[in-house]
């Protein structure tokens, strides 16, 4: 379909394509040279000791769930309003996760206090996820971590760029993971990352990623090896050279491409506030720095969104969903994956969530015509007279 305002779109132009064309007449398009400079740079970028970066950010949150031991018998907490790879990457270690209600239908993220009522003696680490870009509460779920002795894993796939407390998200924890996926605010395609300050972390990260193997094709093309061992069921979740030469130019535009998101997100707040009141923004407290990831408004309750979605469809406006909860799916279901503890917020929340367009390259005249087509479709509905 030809949107007049799609959801997102991705900042791409000649730098970019003057990357990949550099590493393909390079010659060497796996884990080399240009990879070790992306992973040198994110950790620059984000402060962390060390940054490795990985196929995708599902993979860097199952070697995260893996590299802190989780397996048979452990349990994750975990949101249940976020992408359901938060939840799958321990299921794929044997681990069960456990999921725990957000803050408020204001704040959409994980609860300390519901966090800590789902602790057992059978948990093993607290895996958050920083949604839409703003800071879980991490000072408090740190403490609750520190009491119960367990690790924290950090979903940071909205929040490349996110700080709290003049500190990135992504690096608060014992391991934080970041996508590159197109949606996110600086892509690579397919691609992701892991942060660390833990020498010994990185370290079975490193192994890990590669089949365990305890050198790579690169270390032997340089000479620094002339063999290899096999000390760990390890993984093929490398990265290549293209998808490197993408970030490193990507990561240049980082910064900027944010402000641009957070200018975009003021006039979203303006214009909604007069023409569509009916709608409820989050985060209307902040929290940190925030790198606005996406635009999610709340619905009123009990409006049908079904039809504000077509209507806002019939006025060439894409939306969206984040997200379906993931303790509603048919596969959790199924599997008895319902939750120890009330979920009402999440559900409530999920069941009134709508996605805008928000993307860097979008134009300040496009948000002025989806918040005008909110009021139009709301006013259609019987809302924001």
């Amino acid at each position: 379909m030809n949107w007049r305002v799609p959801l997102a779109d991705i900042d791409f132009g000649p730098e970019e394509e003057a990357a990949v064309i550099g590493v393909l007449r390079s010659r060497w398009l796996s884990m080399g040279s240009v990879t070790q400079e992306f992973q040198q740079e994110f950790a620059a970028f984000t402060g962390a000791k060390h940054c490795l970066a990985v196929a995708n950010g599902t993979a860097a949150l199952h070697l995260a769930c893996l590299a802190l031991g989780a397996g048979p018998g452990d349990e994750v907490i975990v949101p249940s309003l976020t992408f359901v790879a938060t939840a799958n990457a321990v299921r794929y270690t044997g681990a069960v996760p456990v999921f725990a209600d957000i803050e408020s239908l204001d704040w959409l993220t994980i609860s300390p206090a519901a966090i800590e009522a789902c602790i057992t003696e059978r948990t093993r680490a607290i895996l958050v996820m920083h949604y839409a870009g703003f800071a879980c509460n991490m000072p408090a779920i740190l403490e609750i971590a520190r009491r119960h002795q367990l690790k924290v894993i950090e979903d940071a796939a909205h929040a490349i760029g996110s700080e709290l407390e003049g500190r990135m998200l992504g690096t608060w924890g014992d391991i934080g993971c970041y996508s590159f996926f197109p949606n996110k605010n600086m892509t690579t395609g397919e691609g992701g990352m892991l942060a660390t300050d833990d020498d010994a972390l990185a370290e079975r990260l490193r192994i890990l990623r590669s089949h365990g193997m305890t050198s790579l094709s690169w270390d032997r093309h340089q000479g620094r090896a002339s063999t290899y061992d096999v000390v760990d069921l390890g993984y093929n979740y490398r990265i290549d050279e293209m998808r490197s030469a993408l970030g490193r130019v990507q990561l240049k535009k980082l910064s900027s491409n944010n402000q641009r998101r957070k200018h975009l997100t003021t006039l979203y707040r303006e214009l909604l506030a007069e023409l569509a009141p009916d709608l409820h923004i989050p985060f209307h407290e902040r929290r940190g720095a925030p790198c606005y990831h996406i635009m999610p408004v709340l619905l009123p309750a009990g409006a049908d969104r079904f039809r504000f979605m077509e209507g806002m469809k019939a006025e060439g406006v894409q939306t969206s969903i984040h997200y379906p909860p993931v303790h509603q799916f048919h596969i959790y279901q199924q599997d008895g994956f319902r939750g120890r503890n009330a979920l009402t917020l999440t559900e409530e929340a999920a069941e009134r969530e709508v996605t805008l367009p928000l993307y860097p390259t979008m134009q300040d005249e496009q948000v002025e015509w989806v918040a005008r087509a909110a009021q139009n479709v709301l006013r259609a509905m019987g809302g924001s007279d």
